[in-house]
């Protein structure tokens, strides 16, 4: 087990109204310079828009590969928001590391802070506005380059370019993007829910494939890919 990778930008936000009445967003963030300390609710000075669906301890901290920009910008054009970190609302940047190769549970060293892999990030409706791109949300799940957030056991101070070292792999068997294809893909399959259901999931994801293996039917997520039908 050896994975490390050096994070090229630390950036936070403030929340401020969006682009729908009512609506607020942090989704907007700039690089910090210096120490930045991470706390168990994400880097200090960020905010989020909506913590009613954002935020919180299991999504204290979003990381977006930088590497997925080259593909946006072959499909999308080399958007000025595509030219620097953070089009994605990301809290961290860096190369080297994807959903492929991160698995649920992974814990990773950062500074003096210790983070550990929640969850996938499931993509709403303000990436469209932000990007000017009416699919932008559903394109960012249907490809899988939907980044993700941790948790943080242990709080701590960080900079860019600190090491994100891997110090422990609980779960290797599941990478991210074998159970976000399982949630994107609407997976109906009962042996595969019942083994994604062994790992240890945040309770909205839990909660969607407990039902799913109930009822045999899927949830409709057009509102948040979509956004408000009066947008």
């Amino acid at each position: 087990m050896s994975s490390s990778v050096r994070i090229d930008a630390l950036l936070t936000g403030i929340a401020v109204p969006y682009t729908r009445a009512g609506s607020r967003s942090a989704i907007a963030k700039a690089p910090r310079s210096g120490p930045v300390h991470i706390g168990s609710l994400g880097l200090d000075g960020d905010e989020q828009g909506d913590p009613r669906v954002h935020g919180g301890v299991d999504k204290a901290v979003h990381h977006y590969p930088r590497d997925h920009y080259a593909a946006w910008r072959t499909e999308l054009g080399n958007l000025p928001l595509l030219a620097a970190p953070g089009a994605f609302g990301e809290n961290l940047s860096s190369a080297g590391l994807d959903e492929g190769s991160v698995c649920l549970g992974d814990r990773f060293s950062l500074g003096g802070a210790l983070l550990e892999v929640s969850q996938g990030r499931q993509p709403c409706w303000k990436l469209n506005d932000r990007f000017g791109v009416r699919d932008m949300a559903r394109r960012v799940q249907d490809t899988g380059r939907t980044g993700w957030y941790y948790r943080v056991l242990q709080p701590g101070h960080a900079s860019t370019g600190d090491v994100l070292e891997l110090v422990e792999r609980p779960c290797p068997g599941w990478p991210l993007r074998r159970l976000m294809r399982l949630l994107a893909d609407r997976v109906l399959d009962a042996a595969q829910l019942a083994e994604a259901l062994q790992l240890p999931l945040v309770p909205s994801w839990r909660t969607v494939l407990e039902r799913r293996l109930a009822t045999s039917q899927v949830e409709d997520w057009t509102r948040r890919i979509d956004g408000p039908a009066d947008g």
